[in-house]
């Protein structure tokens, strides 16, 4: 793969003057157009150490407006990055639509040393790649341009430079033993760089392979390649544009019997039991709660449900047993316009507890495949292949060492529309009923339809739904207490 770039090409000086000023004229005028579109820019570099890859980045937000440019340099993760799943830092990096980044060290980084090193296994190793692909054809998905440079020299070229560095007093300091102990790992490198850029280099995310050796021509290549990515997603932004808006879908109707309808909502426990048991099960999260750092674990809880099916009052029973300062409970409302620039996945993977927390969400990323779904604000293509990108999120949480449970509180529609009522006609309860909620009555067999195709798609053994009978509320918060209680006592022994 990497002979293509070893071939001696050269731009000479004569040809670079006459080319480098359109170049640049021509992506500031992309750069322009790019902040008032619906998609972002993100560069990945990556490539041979010593290959230029610093000068490349430097050229670019010189011949760019650099205040619409981050660039991120990713290095051994910090302690707070380790505690969470390896990916939440490159998310926390992303741009907003209309925004550009550049990316030192990427998702491709750690993947390529280990397995140099024989620190992971040619399995894993592709395991690892696969989830690459599938988080890059994510980003295609959620309208992030992708451009990933990689650059290369060959083994002598690297030595040389590496030499000449180090015998300058000015750029001695660029050379670190690292960048030593990986030149003797050069034909390792090569090697695994060479599968991981042909397993990855898809059609939503190829790679460019830039031969570095002659700065001009490094120069151009990166430019240009840049430039003709974003003006060709600009011309497909404007043909999508004129297109006609597709038709909605009709609703979605359940099943006659589902899974929630054979939930036997008529369960109730006495008041006696109820305050006997809460308070052994509280003790019980306390206790185990407190060992979640210790085992290397964090909690992440995720409540959805009918409305007024009671997920607040069970939040608050499983908050009683914890420690204020490890827990943060996130209420999921619509996006912001921030949050709506990004990928849709960006707000909570933000919001993600590191180890030794608990990070609750009252309503969560299921909203795509829920009030999305059934209200019409995403695509039926978005919210479809939703389940298959929140199945592997929460697999990553899961490997990150979280202890993920997904409880659904289910009320009946009488039962419902009592606590609506009740909402009403109580002063400090009114705030909780709005207009949306009795629109979203009205909806009711479309919610139940969304929510068991949900749980269909996205229980799993290590993130499974738990449906909660919630027509009793007593019922419903020991039913979760206990489920949290166990998962807790299971994780940390």
């Amino acid at each position: 793969m990497f002979e293509t770039a070893e071939i001696g090409n050269v731009v000479d000086k004569k040809t670079y003057e006459a080319t480098a000023p359109e170049v640049r004229a021509r992506l500031l005028e992309a750069q322009r157009q790019l902040a008032n579109a619906g998609f972002s820019v993100v560069i990945v570099v990556g490539g041979v150490e010593g290959a230029g890859k610093s000068e490349v980045v430097n050229t670019l937000l010189s011949w760019m407006d650099a205040r619409g440019i981050r660039t991120h340099a990713f290095g051994e993760p910090s302690d707070e990055a380790d505690s969470r799943p390896e990916y939440w830092r490159y998310w926390r990096a992303l741009p907003g639509k209309g925004r550009m980044a550049i990316l030192f060290g990427s998702w491709y980084t750690s993947p390529i040393v280990e397995r140099v090193f024989d620190k992971e296994s040619e399995a894993r190793f592709d395991q690892r790649l696969d989830r690459i692909v599938e988080f890059e054809r994510m980003l295609a998905n959620e309208d992030v341009v992708l451009l990933k440079l990689w650059m290369h020299i060959g083994k002598k070229e690297q030595k040389k430079r590496l030499k000449e560095l180090e015998a300058r007093p000015l750029t001695r300091w660029r050379v670190h033993k690292r960048d030593w102990r990986y030149f003797h790992k050069y034909d390792a490198f090569k090697s695994a760089s060479e599968h991981a850029l042909r397993r990855t280099s898809t059609g939503e995310a190829p790679w460019t392979i830039v031969e570095a050796t002659d700065e001009r021509y490094r120069t151009l290549t990166v430019s240009q390649r840049l430039l003709q990515m974003i003006e060709a997603r600009l011309l497909l932004e404007k043909q999508k544009a004129k297109a006609d808006k597709p038709a909605r879908p009709a609703p979605a109707r359940p099943d006659a019997s589902n899974v929630l309808r054979k939930l036997d909502l008529s369960q109730k426990i006495e008041k006696k039991e109820y305050a006997k048991k809460l308070l052994k099960f509280q003790g019980e999260i306390a206790e185990s709660a407190r060992q979640l750092g210790k085992a290397g674990r964090s909690l992440v809880l995720v409540f959805e449900g009918e409305d007024a099916a009671g997920k607040g009052g069970a939040i608050r029973r499983v908050t009683f047993a914890l420690d204020a300062r490890y827990y943060e409970v996130n209420s999921v409302a619509a996006p912001t316009d921030e949050e709506r620039a990004h990928p849709y996945l960006w707000r909570f993977w933000r919001t993600l507890p590191r180890l030794g927390h608990v990070g609750i969400f009252d309503r969560s990323w299921y909203g795509r495949v829920l009030v999305e779904r059934v209200e019409g604000f995403a695509r039926p293509e978005d919210w479809q292949r939703a389940y298959l990108e929140i199945n592997s999120f929460e697999d990553q949480l899961v490997e990150s060492g979280a202890v993920l449970r997904k409880f659904w509180l289910q009320v009946s529609p009488e039962e419902q529309l009592k606590r609506f009522k009740d909402r009403q006609q109580t002063p400090y309860k009114q705030y909780k009923i709005t207009e949306e909620d009795w629109r979203n009555r009205n909806k009711w067999d479309a919610y139940e339809a969304a929510a068991c195709e949900m749980f269909e798609k996205t229980s799993t053994e290590a993130a499974p739904w738990i449906l909660v009978e919630a027509n009793d509320k007593d019922f419903a918060r020991l039913k979760v207490l206990k489920s949290v209680a166990k998962a807790l006592q299971e994780a940390v022994g």
